[in-house]
């Protein structure tokens, strides 16, 4: 297990922790955090609330908080506090992020007892990116008032399937089953009762395979579906591709400003997106949809473009990746409706584990087995189907690996700039190595994207007609 680096004398915990822990008379070591494998010493803290008012839970963060158990000790209904009340709660004593000290908060108390186990363990201190280490029975000593029970899952007991993608059919099978009343074998077709491809995004794969198509063909195309026309040309028109002139037509829209290629993915992309409506509810803080496939999507075309010419992958798939690659949200929250909101509730209180910690612990399946199933039930590309089955598997080298090694790539940079949800990642060098590109570069790729952010927030915005 890799030690915590000395933090560096820039950086402080906030006065009013210092003053907190002065005055108590305990003793601590000042630690930069780490994004590495869970740390079973790393304390996580989360603010919870119902009717009855706060409480504070403190537990392992190599554990998941499942909330049904904590319903089952408390009989109490517990969700993750509004953003908006945390921050300012925080903002009173000009805290970043919510420290893992009892005594700084006048709510109840409640520990995961196995926090303790550790000979010493490291807390949030208040300043992002600061940890404060603490042994276990100064920390002891801040736990008077608190309860003790066992509700955390060791997420070492959550058996992700990462690399066995021939089981996903029967994992998705397993997963709906136990979420209907029927024990009846059927096609898993029927069972989950996914739409049928949409005839334009039928008639946009047949162009995309075809040598031959031309920019009349994708305009005959376009304009026989009057919300995806009106579409194009909007975004032909946005600032962010800042072209000259009005645009007057969807062939315009093509010829003079967005090319053949891309308005193909884009239609596809937004055909398919059409097909699953967005779930009325979503984590709390977490970026929408279209917000974030149209960043990753935009990242991964400059993240293409730096590749050398040689290595290059298809440009057009690659983008086409980075707009579908959370599509499995989508599938989830159209497949198990009654339980999408629990997933969202536990992606609250869980901000230091991956989604498909807990898509596995609820559910028995993760939104990236779901979608890659999709995308080859609806005869999508097998490199389309490869990215999104394994975009979080920064060391994936089998068949069509650059399409999700761009997709990892482009998750994590943009994490990095707090666009998405999910722990970060410390990206390895083999990554880019495989990619053929460098850590400057990628980084430049980024910015130019950043760059443009009002556009793009624009784009996402039309994506779907409103905010998403």
């Amino acid at each position: 297990m890799t030690e915590p680096a000395l933090v560096p004398a820039s950086a402080q915990p906030p006065a009013v922790i210092l003053q907190l822990l002065e005055k108590l008379g305990l003793s601590y070591a000042i630690r930069v955090e780490r994004h590495e494998a869970a740390d079973p010493r790393r304390l996580q803290a989360v603010l919870l609330d119902d009717a009855v008012g706060a409480l504070l839970v403190l537990y392992p963060r190599d554990q998941l908080l499942d909330l049904n158990r904590l319903a089952e000790l408390t009989g109490r209904k517990l969700t993750a506090v509004k953003p908006e009340r945390l921050e300012r709660m925080l903002g009173k004593h000009d805290l970043g992020v919510l420290p893992g000290l009892p005594p700084l908060t006048s709510s109840p108390c409640l520990y995961d007892e196995r926090v303790l186990q550790q000979p010493s363990l490291l807390v949030e201190s208040g300043q992002p990116g600061v940890l404060l280490e603490l042994s276990s029975e100064d920390y002891r000593s801040l736990l008077g008032k608190a309860s003790a029970a066992r509700f955390g899952e060791p997420l070492s007991a959550i058996r992700l399937n990462l690399d066995r993608p021939d089981d996903d059919r029967a994992e998705i099978t397993q997963a709906v089953q136990a979420f209907t009343a029927r024990r009846i074998q059927q096609r898993l077709e029927e069972t989950i009762e996914i739409p049928p491809l949409p005839e334009t995004a039928q008639r946009i794969i047949k162009l995309r395979v075809d040598p031959n198509a031309t920019v009349d063909d994708i305009t005959g195309v376009v304009e026989t579906d009057p919300a995806l026309a009106a579409q194009v040309v909007s975004w032909a028109a946005s600032p962010y591709y800042a072209a000259p002139g009005k645009i007057r037509s969807v062939e315009d829209a093509i010829v003079r400003v967005l090319g053949f290629d891309l308005v193909i993915n884009l239609a596809l992309g937004l055909a398919l997106g059409k097909t699953l409506s967005l779930p009325k509810d979503r984590p709390q803080q977490s970026t929408p949809y279209w917000h974030q496939a149209i960043y990753t999507a935009a990242v991964i075309e400059g993240l293409t473009r730096a590749i050398p010419r040689a290595q290059r992958p298809e440009a057009g798939l690659t983008y086409l990746a980075g707009l579908l690659h959370n599509f499995g949200y989508l599938v989830l929250a159209h497949v198990f409706p009654p339980h999408f909101s629990l997933i969202c509730r536990h992606l609250e209180v869980n901000p230091h584990v991956s989604h498909s910690y807990v898509e596995q612990h609820l559910l028995g399946i993760t939104r990236e087995q779901i979608g890659a199933w999709l995308m080859r039930f609806w005869d999508m590309p097998d490199e389309l189907s490869t990215a999104l089955r394994f975009q979080h598997d920064p060391h994936y080298e089998g068949p069509h690996a650059v399409y999700p090694n761009l997709v990892c790539l482009a998750v994590n940079l943009l994490r990095e700039r707090g666009i998405g949800s999910g722990p970060r990642m410390q990206i390895p060098a083999a990554l880019y190595e495989r990619l053929e590109l460098t850590p400057a570069r990628a980084d430049e790729a980024v910015n130019k994207v950043l760059e443009a952010e009002v556009a793009l927030r624009d784009l996402a915005t039309q994506f779907n007609g409103h905010p998403a």
